[in-house]
């Protein structure tokens, strides 16, 4: 074992472009090795910009418990899919932060309970599930009435579009929310207090742990808070080179379809050459 890794008790992944290959699933092989991880007695935690409900469908396919952060941190459930924690986003708060111009190509996001509302349907926002568990439902911003939600999400393939639109939006509610871009193509807004490296803490605090005892993996800008307070952190091969630069001391593994992360893990903190399948 690397000896900066000696005291690792906590594996924590991000889903896409990170744990998730390109298809948007689990390899079998990856399913092997966190499963030896669980079997040494690893602590592991799934951090996601995903909704909860969402995000459960993928992490069942690992047949291990697994702690939950959600949203980029604003729900943390248990292994046995309890809500240990949950913060929403107050009506008044998402109103004004939509109430700027918005491109008509930019697909709007409100991350609800048990529903996702959107002003259009997308078939590649759909594609991003393997079981649609957690549904689409079509409005009109214009009409809605209740606009609390989880988080604000905003899909387009111009990312200068969406660079325009986070100006405009912090522009008028930079003291209640933070932005993240996930991929250049997603722009997500989340309440100041919520990031996934915070959400990870309050869960290592429960359990006796510390992020010093944690290696973590990303890919995206809503994971360098979480890279950069682990005792380890570890960038994909595919991350945008903006987020390397961003993160020059951090090391860069392989990409997602090559199974970056669960080929570090057996190399580096397994020690088992694990053959790829």
């Amino acid at each position: 074992m690397n000896s900066n890794l000696k005291n690792i008790k906590v594996v924590v992944s991000d889903l896409d472009g990170t744990l998730l290959n390109p298809q948007h699933r689990i390899s079998d092989y990856t399913k092997s090795i966190f499963q030896e991880l669980h079997n040494q007695d690893y602590l592991i935690l799934v951090a996601t910009g995903r909704h909860h409900l969402d995000a459960m469908a993928i992490i069942e396919t690992l047949e291990v418990p697994v702690y939950l952060v959600s949203s980029n941190g604003a729900r943390i459930h248990s292994p046995e899919k309890e809500e240990l924690f949950a913060f929403n986003l107050n009506s008044d708060v998402v109103k004004a932060a939509l109430n700027v111009e918005i491109d008509p190509e930019i697909t709007v996001v409100l991350f609800k309970e048990n529903v996702w509302q959107t002003n259009k349907l997308s078939e590649k926002l759909n594609a991003f599930q393997a079981k649609l568990e957690y549904h689409p439902e079509l409005v009109d911003y214009k009409t809605l009435e209740d606009f609390g939600a989880i988080k604000i999400f905003f899909s387009c393939d111009n990312h200068e579009k969406l660079v325009k639109l986070k100006d405009d939006i912090l522009a008028n509610s930079s003291e209640y929310l933070h932005h993240a871009f996930s991929l250049p193509t997603c722009l997500e807004f989340m309440d100041k207090s919520i990031d996934k490296a915070v959400a990870i803490e309050m869960v290592l605090e429960k359990l006796g742990y510390t992020l010093d005892q944690a290696v973590s993996f990303g890919d995206g800008f809503n994971d360098v808070q979480m890279l950069s307070a682990s005792g380890k952190g570890l960038i994909m091969g595919n991350a945008p080179a903006l987020l390397k630069e961003t993160l020059p001391n951090l090391e860069v593994i392989k990409t997602n379809a090559e199974d970056g992360v669960a080929k570090y893990i057996a190399s580096e903190i397994l020690n088992k050459e694990f053959a790829a399948s």
